[in-house]
């Protein structure tokens, strides 16, 4: 019988977790079939252990990342790992696309990926042998962003990456730009490697080289890139930020590893062809006569669970398919794995602590210090058992920077035992898995919205619509009916950023590798302000920041309307787009005729682009195209008159140039104006785009729309983020470090 408690939390089950066959039809066919599947994958070498394993995952409590639940025991060839981070990239163009085919044939396997591009040489530079300058890492950035698109119009799930660039490169200021173009890097999460000295020169004043194979390339002020850093990701919302000295520091494997690039959501850094193995102890679930006086989290049941989720997870090691040999090569002789939580902010409301406040900052590095400790030396009786990891040195690995800080009972198990896994914590995204777990709050993120609705597609085309309702909110209804919700109730967009980093700094303490968390600000904040919280996570001990700024570009959050002081809640109705009749065509248009020369073809192509005045406002009416190339004359036919269609429906059309641009050539692409193009078509969206911009429809190049007299949007009291490219709902949101759909659960980082 299921034991979903909300229809959200089936509808996410069977999407991405149940088992069918090749033609849909069901194989697991309730939640207990697939956690039973899942026990007994893991238990393969020890199959006595089934039993203990399926309690762990039975009613939710133990959460494996989605990888292991979609993919443990069906016997198809993916990898259970949900992230890479891929070799050094030599400075050589060899080894650059050696290192591209590494990365296609990882995410081919439904892994997500990291790259540093800090060891490409700096654009200009010279390039020995051939005469030529250095196109710099941002040409290359763009052809792996090809390539991950390629991947995922083959049918395979979407891939997420994450790019890195040392704040003292010399193409450092290009890669802190480049999201200004939100149609450029758009498979790229990004963040900058920033060292300890230069955040000294930033309190101090001081200048900073650029710099790359021993030559300073420029001098900057420290500040002047600081700021820099800042304003983009005020405005854009990246790049997002990475202590990275502090993380080498704190490695417990400092003395055999260097780290400079994190996965797609950062939670996890990692060496060259370092794996991350993720799950989660669903803390909402253990939580002991919630909203009672006795309220508490039961500490046995706690260490338990820890104990028996570290050994999962170290079985996941030894049965996961690699999609390289080097990639299994590293997980087995290092072991990490990256246990962390899930609903810390409805277990807290459950003990009445408001989210952020000095209480729950202390319960929350209490909790997560039983935590560390537990999973430690459920990891040493692992090392008793089978052996510690292969790389283990005793008198190294407890001098680390992390582990002085660990209990001395817990130093004298490693130093007598040794231990199994070399890093064992982590918090990684849990959005969806979190849904699927009754939506319960994710990772150590506060609750979002308490309730909201949701319009579901029923297969006969009709939408039905639902609550979906916060699991401590419901757990609050079942036991004080209608009462108002307490003070105590917060959500994330009634919290000052301040408390969000208070948060992140207590759990952080007792993590391992990293967080994944977005600290949520509001869109009127002042950019001094703002740039307080980067500096505040530094100075308080994160690893990391990111933040998320409702913005032009990145679009609004979901902004929940508060019906009262005590209890914000989101009424979430779609927004309502009423789009007009076709477009009469007058007798004369204005327009304009482009030029596009392809690299591989005799002939250019024409591009005529027709333009119609609608209040005041040029806005493109007819696309033609044309060419002598016989090969292109049946799809120029039918690009033309498909986007003439669209262009003559009026309202906002700008989402034509976007998916031109994202068709990628499977033959490849080529290079024009210096820039890397990845097929014909996406060569006429940018063509397309630029007339947009010149006659004043976009505001520029990927900005979106300027105006759009043609469509009317009803606004039912709540502002919209963006679209969801998977169920088209208009409740995307940046959770933890991912743009996430509030009403499917569609990550963009996988």
């Amino acid at each position: 019988m299921s034991r979903f408690t909300a229809p959200i939390a089936e509808s996410i089950w069977d999407m991405k977790y149940r088992l069918k066959a090749a033609d849909g039809t069901p194989i697991d066919q309730s939640v207990e079939d697939s956690w039973r599947r899942v026990a007994r994958a893991l238990s393969e070498h020890e199959p006595e252990r089934e039993a203990e394993f399926y309690a762990a995952l039975e009613d939710f409590k133990f959460l494996p990342a989605g990888r292991i639940l979609a993919g443990a025991g069906t016997g198809r060839s993916v990898t259970l790992f949900n992230c890479f981070v891929m070799g050094t990239i030599p400075d050589s163009m060899s080894g650059i696309f050696e290192n591209l085919r590494e990365a296609a044939l990882t995410m081919q396997q439904g892994g997500g990926i990291g790259y540093d591009f800090s060891t490409i040489r700096p654009k200009g530079a010279d390039v020995k042998g051939v005469a030529a300058d250095a196109s710099g890492p941002l040409s290359f950035m763009d052809v792996w962003d090809a390539m991950c698109r390629t991947i995922m119009s083959a049918g395979s799930r979407r891939g997420a990456m994450m790019a890195t660039m040392r704040c003292d490169h010399p193409d450092i200021e290009d890669f802190i730009a480049a999201k200004s173009d939100p149609a450029r890097l758009r498979m790229f999460n990004m963040s900058v490697l920033v060292t300890d000295p230069f955040m000294e020169a930033v309190k101090a004043g001081t200048s900073w080289d650029l710099v790359f194979d021993g030559k300073v390339y420029h001098t900057v002020e420290a500040r002047d890139l600081w700021n820099r850093i800042m304003q983009a990701t005020y405005d854009y919302a990246e790049p997002g930020v990475i202590f990275i000295d502090r993380i080498n520091q704190a490695n417990n494997l400092n003395y055999c590893e260097t780290i400079s690039a994190t996965n797609p959501c950062g939670e996890q850094p990692l060496p060259p062809y370092g794996a991350c193995l993720l799950g989660s102890i669903n803390l909402a679930k253990l939580v002991i006569d919630p909203f009672g006086a006795r309220a508490r989290l039961d500490a046995a049941a706690l260490k338990d669970l820890v104990r028996v989720a570290v050994r999962m997870m170290d079985n996941v090691v030894d049965i996961s398919r690699f999609p390289l040999e080097a990639q299994r090569q590293e997980a087995q002789a290092k072991r990490r794995i990256g246990l962390g939580v899930t609903g810390l902010a409805d277990a807290l409301l459950m003990l009445g602590l408001r989210y952020g406040s000095d209480k729950a900052v202390r319960q929350t590095e209490i909790w997560m210090h039983k935590i560390a400790c537990a999973a430690y030396l459920a990891s040493v009786d692992l090392a008793r058992e089978k052996g510690p990891f292969p790389l283990f040195d005793a008198e190294r690995f407890l001098a680390s920077g992390n582990m002085q800080e660990m209990d001395e009972s817990v130093r004298e198990a490693i130093a007598q035992h040794g231990i199994r896994n070399a890093l064992v914590t982590s918090i990684a995204p849990t959005g969806t898995i979190s849904l699927y777990a009754g939506n319960v709050s994710s990772g150590i993120e506060p609750v979002f919205a308490y309730a909201y609705r949701r319009k579901v597609l029923q297969k006969d085309g009709s939408r039905s619509e639902e609550e979906v309702v916060d699991y401590a909110v419901q757990m609050w209804r079942d036991k004080f009916g209608d009462a108002p919700l307490p003070e105590h109730f917060v959500n994330a967009q009634t919290l000052a950023p301040a408390d969000h980093v208070r948060m992140q700094a207590a759990a952080q303490k007792w993590v391992d590798s990293s967080i994944s968390k977005t600290i949520n600000v509001p869109e009127d904040i002042g950019f001094e302000a703002f740039k307080d919280v980067y500096m505040q996570a530094y100075e308080t001990g994160c690893k990391g920041c990111t933040t998320y700024r409702p913005n032009d570009v990145t679009g609004s959050v979901l902004s929940v309307s508060e019906a009262s002081e005590e209890a914000p809640e989101a009424d979430q109705g779609a927004d309502v787009i009423y789009m007009s009749e076709p477009l009469d065509r007058p007798s004369a248009l204005e327009g304009a005729t482009y030029k596009l020369r392809w690299p591989e073809s005799e002939h250019a192509i024409y591009i005529t682009i027709n333009d119609l005045i609608v209040n005041g406002h040029r806005r493109p009416f007819e696309v033609f195209i044309n060419s002598k190339n016989m090969e292109h004359f049946a799809w120029t036919v039918a690009l033309t008159r498909m986007i003439s269609a669209v262009f003559r429906r009026g309202g906002d059309v700008s989402f034509v140039v976007e998916e031109l641009k994202a068709v990628f050539d499977p033959r490849g692409g080529a290079w024009i104006g210096g820039k890397y193009v990845p097929s014909i078509l996406a060569a006429i969206g940018g063509v397309i785009e630029r007339h947009m911009v010149e006659t004043g429809f976009l505001a520029g190049e990927g900005l979106g729309l300027k105006s759009d007299p043609q469509s009317q949007v009803v606004n039912l009291g709540i502002q919209r983020g963006p679209a969801c490219p998977r169920c088209g709902q208009y409740e995307m949101r940046m959770v933890e470090g991912c743009m996430t759909c509030g009403a499917c659960g569609h990550s963009k980082c996988g």
